[in-house]
């Protein structure tokens, strides 16, 4: 049986972002649904994007404990260690566990399925502890029973407010603006139903559970043979028996153009404090242009102040909820005769793309979120950065991470210690077999972080 195990005081206003003290028990499992992970280019080294925890090892009093699929690289884990004061000290309370079976998936199944690592996870705790999940599933949930650890994370008892559907529900408690749609379609009757309710030539079909925009669909109404999928190979058959399966949403598609995709993140802490974290703007790409690719921060300054106050109510409705831990939030942002509206588009009630660049940002610069104006402070200095996941080039293909980075840092595209500017690189385990990798440009301006990404990018990955 899954009980849930109670916080201690320690944590009970816990930002994992600014931990004093304790040990973080790091489960980036990609407990998600399959079919879409598989069409993410290595995915798998997706459990690396926690890895910016480790810069938690600045404080004396915090140990980290971090699980993998596979080996990680030692030159990734020194890269991480380069950004501290005192990295032989922090060794000492880092715990790299690795299962070395990087082909079965997802990797909280693999460990419980495997007594010896759950010991070795088990004696390596010492105090007080929390775990920390990529995604919460029903699995994470019965490995911190079985270690008595409490989860930073939502339940999988409140897993709805996390699906299309019930962001639709939040958003209507919240008071928060919308695309005009149908929550909780199942059957095909209900979804042509829906279709021919919507106004517009168009409409979105969404899973409850789909993420990074793999599980949309946009529909012309007079045309099904038109309809365009965000994952390749799907059919309108696929589609329509996953959404049987999973359920989803019909909504307006909206034609105003232009139309931008900013987001937000905000945490929740134990002791039920909400509060929002960040505004992004959203870049998107594949075959919808609704794919996430990485982000820029902060969001325009023309609706970041809308999107900031719904997020903000959101996260209280979903705060008195008893949601706990990290959360982002996508909206759509258009110009009205008011001003700006930002509409909501969906909550992910999990750690998602925004949240590294975020986490590098914060814990390298040491800058805070002033809600007042949506910026981060490093003392009078404002901090902006433009993040991706998909940089990739052929000629990276087998090359180590270390190379890469020795690289970065005679071409000047390094961190800048001094000025708390430059790039924080991540994804780096992808980079020998996919030539991929991520990194956030952290800069005094939006120009100077989009200038350095531009110049990373074309230096590291080609035009």
């Amino acid at each position: 049986m899954i009980t849930d195990i109670p916080f201690g005081e320690k944590c009970a206003g816990l930002s994992i972002f600014e931990p004093s003290e304790g040990t973080l028990v790091v489960v980036p499992s990609l407990s998600l649904p399959q079919d879409e992970l598989r069409r993410i280019t290595a995915a798998r080294s997706y459990e690396e994007r926690l890895l910016f925890l480790l810069l938690s090892l600045r404080e004396p009093g915090v140990k980290v404990i971090y699980l993998s699929s596979a080996p990680i690289d030692p030159d990734i884990i020194d890269y991480y260690f380069g950004f501290l004061p005192d990295p032989d000290d922090a060794a000492k309370r880092l715990t790299l566990i690795s299962l070395d079976d990087p082909w079965s998936q997802p990797l909280t199944r693999t460990l419980l399925a495997r007594p010896d690592a759950i010991e070795r996870l088990r004696s390596a705790i010492d105090g007080d502890a929390l775990l920390v999940p990529f995604v919460l599933s029903e699995l994470e949930e019965e490995l911190a029973s079985l270690l008595s650890v409490p989860l930073y994370g939502p339940a999988t008892s409140l897993s709805y407010y996390g699906s299309k559907s019930g962001a639709r529900e939040v958003g209507h408690e919240a008071g928060v603006p919308m695309p005009r749609g149908f929550g909780d379609v199942r059957t095909a009757l209900e979804i042509e139903e829906a279709i021919e309710a919507l106004p517009g030539e168009r409409v979105i079909v969404k899973l409850n559970d789909g993420y990074s925009g793999l599980g949309n669909a946009i529909v012309t109404k007079a045309d099904r043979a038109l309809t365009s999928f965000s994952m390749a190979g799907e059919t309108w058959s696929t589609f329509t028996g996953k959404i049987r399966d999973r359920g989803g949403v019909v909504e307006e598609y909206i034609e105003h153009r232009p139309l931008y995709y900013p987001s937000a993140l905000a945490c929740i802490t134990p002791d039920g404090q909400a509060r929002v974290l960040a505004t992004h703007d959203q870049v998107l790409g594949g075959p919808n242009g609704q794919v996430y690719q990485g982000c820029t921060f902060p969001a325009a300054p023309e609706y970041r102040s809308e999107v900031g106050g719904s997020a903000e109510r959101i996260a209280q409705v979903l705060a008195e909820r008893g949601v706990v831990g990290l959360f982002g939030m996508d909206f759509f942002a258009l110009k009205a005769d008011a001003g700006y509206a930002a509409l909501l588009c969906e909550i992910n009630l999990r750690i998602g793309g925004t949240t590294h660049p975020f986490g590098a940002a914060v814990m390298t610069t040491g800058a805070t979120y002033d809600p007042a104006t949506g910026l981060l402070m490093s003392g009078n200095q404002p901090k902006y950065y433009t993040a991706t996941d998909n940089c990739a080039s052929a000629c990276l293909r087998g090359c180590s991470p270390g190379e890469v980075m020795r690289s970065a840092d005679r071409l000047g595209i390094g961190f800048d210690a001094e000025r708390r500017t430059g790039n924080v690189f991540h994804l780096l385990g992808a980079i020998p077999e996919h030539g991929k990798l991520g990194f956030t440009s952290i800069g005094d301006s939006r120009e100077e972080a989009d200038e350095l990404h531009a110049l990373t990018r074309r230096l590291l990955c080609g035009p």
